[in-house]
């Protein structure tokens, strides 16, 4: 297993500094013309370090903002709210607490020791529940690192299948285990288990420290790292000519012209082919591309007059009786000071409910908290809701290692194309794949690549 398997990260995580994100360009003999395609935080981090070296660097952003994936909504005036990456996962030794801290940037603090699990009709766990929750939980790992020694690799719902089938689907096991599955693993990683490689899930890396989040959004960073760039907004993308020179990236409204391009396209767009390259992408890439997974993450934020929960707990967990059903809370009472409840929704039932409309969302996810607290528990007074699966310039949420997929096929994706195309973005990097300072780290690296040539 390698979860927890905490690397430090050495000098390329430095290579942004606070005079590199904000302070003059040095000046190259052989300034190359450099696009960047997208944005978002890998995007950002390459041109950054591009424009640092003296090179001309354009950004083009299919988006009417930057970001990407992170998304900081301010709708609610008091407390910006984070539609994607909410935390710095793990802070000590992380790149981005670095570039957080070149702006002061203030942090909260959650935690995963202030929680509380609801059995399914809505009371806290009993020791005795407590007890067989552990029980449950140690069974299930250990099925899955002795399928991670089996040559053969399956999904972790077939792993899992001779010991889940043991317990009636309407027993407290059948439901405990469902609620492993779900929190512990398809919230972690975006997949179904049905689909997550029982080999290959836990395949990332971590850094150590309890989560923080931006009292001003995850979108100080992005913000950051533009500085002094030139980005081009509502430019989507439709064709990359790369085998000869100049590299053509041609547009909906025009053509750019350049040495080199960095595309950082979101793994589900890569897989929709609503971008054309040509010639066709090699078929180790192409492959890679196919085979790795990308999952669903939504988030609904009910904002309310008055907490009505409790005030000291952090993460809010309930055990529903169907399998995924608004499993995760986050309040942000104890961090921001603020009546605010964030309910996750993963995998499958995180792609179902984005068909529903917003009304049908929050009354289930009142459904659920009316469970827990009462059927006299007011409604909230606002909500924001994301639906990343049909976001057209992501078309998921982050990347997860389906069944079919290995390690390597990162690296594949990763690969440079001749000395034409360079490739970012979470999806690529294959320790810190899913995560923000994954995203970050791979643009340093593309941007590594062409300063060697």
């Amino acid at each position: 297993m390698y979860r927890r398997n905490f690397l430090k990260i050495g000098g390329l995580a430095l290579m942004v500094s606070v005079h590199s994100a904000c302070g003059e360009d040095s000046v190259t003999s052989n300034q190359k013309r450099i696009v960047v395609i997208g944005a978002g935080l890998s995007g950002l981090a390459a041109a950054q370090e591009l424009h640092r070296q003296g090179h001309s660097v354009l950004v083009i952003e299919a988006r009417k903002r930057i970001g990407g994936r992170i998304w900081t909504s301010t709708q609610w005036t008091d407390m910006p709210l984070d539609f994607g990456a909410t935390w710095i996962h793990g802070p000590q030794g992380n790149p981005l607490t670095d570039l957080a801290d070149q702006i002061n940037a203030t942090r909260l603090t959650t935690s995963y020791d202030r929680a509380v699990i609801y059995n399914t009709s809505g009371k806290p766990l009993s020791e005795a529940e407590e007890a067989r929750m552990s029980d449950l939980r140690a069974q299930v790992f250990r099925a899955l690192e002795q399928a991670q020694d089996g040559d053969t690799d399956a999904s972790i719902r077939q792993v899992i299948t001779p010991l889940i089938n043991q317990f009636d689907e309407a027993s407290q096991d059948y439901r405990f285990i469902n609620f492993i599955l779900n929190g512990a693993i398809e919230h972690e990683y975006s997949g179904s288990v049905e689909r997550l490689s029982a080999h290959w899930y836990d395949s990332d890396r971590e850094f150590e420290g309890d989560d923080v989040l931006f009292a001003r959004g995850f979108q100080v960073i992005p913000e950051l790292l533009a500085q002094g760039l030139q980005i081009e907004l509502g430019q989507v993308v439709k064709e990359i000519q790369w085998q000869r020179s100049p590299v053509r990236v041609i547009t909906q409204k025009t053509e750019f012209s350049a040495d080199h391009v960095v595309v950082t396209l979101p793994l589900g767009v890569l897989q929709a082919n609503t971008v054309r390259f040509s010639p066709e992408l090699p078929r180790s890439k192409q492959d890679a591309i196919a085979k790795l997974g990308m999952g669903v993450l939504n988030k609904c934020y009910l904002r309310f007059a008055d907490v009505f929960w409790d005030a000291d707990v952090d993460w809010l967990e309930y055990i529903p009786a169907r399998h995924g059903e608004w499993t995760e809370w986050v309040s942000f009472k104890q961090a921001a000071n603020l009546p605010v409840l964030l309910g996750f929704n993963a995998a499958d039932w995180g792609r179902a409910i984005e068909t529903w409309s917003n009304e049908q969302i929050v009354a289930s996810a009142m459904q659920t908290l009316r469970t827990i607290y009462g059927v006299s528990i007011p409604e909230p007074i606002d909500y924001q809701i994301t639906r990343w699966a049909t976001d057209p310039f992501s078309l998921g949420s982050y990347s997860y290692n389906r069944v079919g997929a290995v390690p390597k096929m990162r690296q594949e994706l990763a690969a440079p194309l001749e000395k034409s195309i360079f490739f970012a973005g979470e999806a690529s990097h294959q320790d810190y794949f899913g995560t923000a300072h994954g995203a970050y780290l791979s643009g340093l690296r593309a941007a590594q690549e062409i300063l060697n040539l």
